[in-house]
């Protein structure tokens, strides 16, 4: 068995991934733009044996001062997914051989405590990671709620029965009333998505977190993404009411970020831009929608509105692993003593990795 780290300028990353379903979350482009957003490093391990396979891209952190300019090697490290749903890759001769799985864990685990990174936090894909065990060699896999998505191999006229009375009243109403949704081009339409969005965010009281998603970002992301990114508005009367941002890869279509002007919320156009966009990936031969689940995966009003558009249900869960207990341990210590609080008060919760928690958490 052979692990093997790699670097996103690495053309053997390319390749790994030209030989298995993936999605854009897994693109070494991609963790190139969120290592620039979250001053980060960008990494992939994989694990081969016998023609099995396992590919982790993950993003390494200092468990210390995160705003230095330099990197030093007796930084302590952990590992974190970029934003989305990475997971972990398995190639078809890999995926449900449990032992298999297992021992590409445990090496997985060995070559992160060689870095010197003592934990690691997999958000797991709710499609491609589906088959995943909770019993795994040395994780701990946290169950964190449901997720939408649409099965495209079904009839349209079955897509259509799915979708709830009340949304398919507003889609009507609003093409009866000459709305119109579209995909525009990213390259000159990006500033109106931006603004929608950011005006959304500021409605519904976001975090920070949300509003590091900015103009540069975007275009960023649009430069990794190329022609896998799509950029759909719902306009009325020559105005955007609302704009969504999606990606392709393999079939699988994603929901990755939307808002809506204040001004139109009662007419809901997203209603409209997701019947459109489901019908446009459709017609391209996409097998799924995922439109994902809710803030923080709750089941909030905007869980709710994603579950009107089908009864697809798939389970958002992350993978937790300790790498380097002894270490894990020190430093959870060391932030209890920092806080005021005993470290059990850390270990024994349920924020992950302990040594970052807050009193509240």
């Amino acid at each position: 068995m052979q692990l093997d780290v790699l670097t996103p300028d690495s053309s053997r990353w390319r390749s790994l991934l030209d030989q298995i379903p993936h999605d854009i979350y897994q693109l070494p482009d991609y963790l190139l733009v969120e290592a620039a957003r979250t001053r980060t490093l960008p990494e992939a391990m994989v694990v081969e044996d016998q023609g099995q396979m396992l590919l982790a891209p993950y993003l390494l952190r200092r468990c210390g001062d995160p705003t230095a300019d330099e990197w030093d090697a007796a930084d302590q490290l952990d590992a974190v997914s970029p934003y989305g749903y990475p997971g972990l890759l398995l190639n078809e001769a890999a995926r449900g051989d449990a032992e298999f799985i297992d021992r590409a864990l445990a090496q997985l685990c060995g070559g992160l405590k060689e870095k010197g990174v003592c934990s690691a936090f997999f958000r797991l894909h709710p499609l491609l990671n589906a088959d995943f065990k909770t019993d795994m060699f040395g994780c701990t896999v946290v169950d964190h709620g449901a997720t939408v998505a649409i099965d495209l191999i079904q009839p349209e006229a079955q897509l259509w029965n799915q979708t709830k009375s009340g949304h398919r009243n507003k889609i009507n109403r609003c093409r009866r009333q000459g709305w119109v949704a579209k995909l525009v081009p990213c390259a000159t339409h990006l500033p109106v998505f931006v603004d929608i969005y950011t005006e959304t965010m500021a409605r519904v009281g976001a975090t920070g977190t949300y509003f590091e998603f900015d103009q540069d970002y975007f275009e960023g992301l649009h430069r990794a993404l190329g022609d896998r990114l799509h950029l759909c508005v719902v306009e009325t009367e020559g105005e955007a009411a609302s704009a969504g941002l999606y990606t392709e890869s393999h079939g699988i279509v994603q929901a990755l970020f939307g808002g809506t002007r204040t001004a139109f919320l009662k007419q809901s156009p997203t209603t409209l831009e997701t019947d459109f966009v489901r019908q446009w990936a459709k017609g391209r031969g996409a097998q799924v929608l995922h439109l994902g689940g809710g803030v923080g995966a709750a089941q909030d009003p905007l869980f709710e509105f994603k579950a009107g558009f089908s009864p697809g249900r798939w389970r958002f869960q992350s993978l937790r692993l300790v790498s380097d207990p002894a270490q894990y341990q020190a430093l959870a210590n060391r932030r209890a003593k920092a806080l005021g609080v005993v470290p059990e008060a850390l270990t024994q919760g349920t924020f992950f990795p302990a040594y970052r928690a807050t009193i509240e958490e």
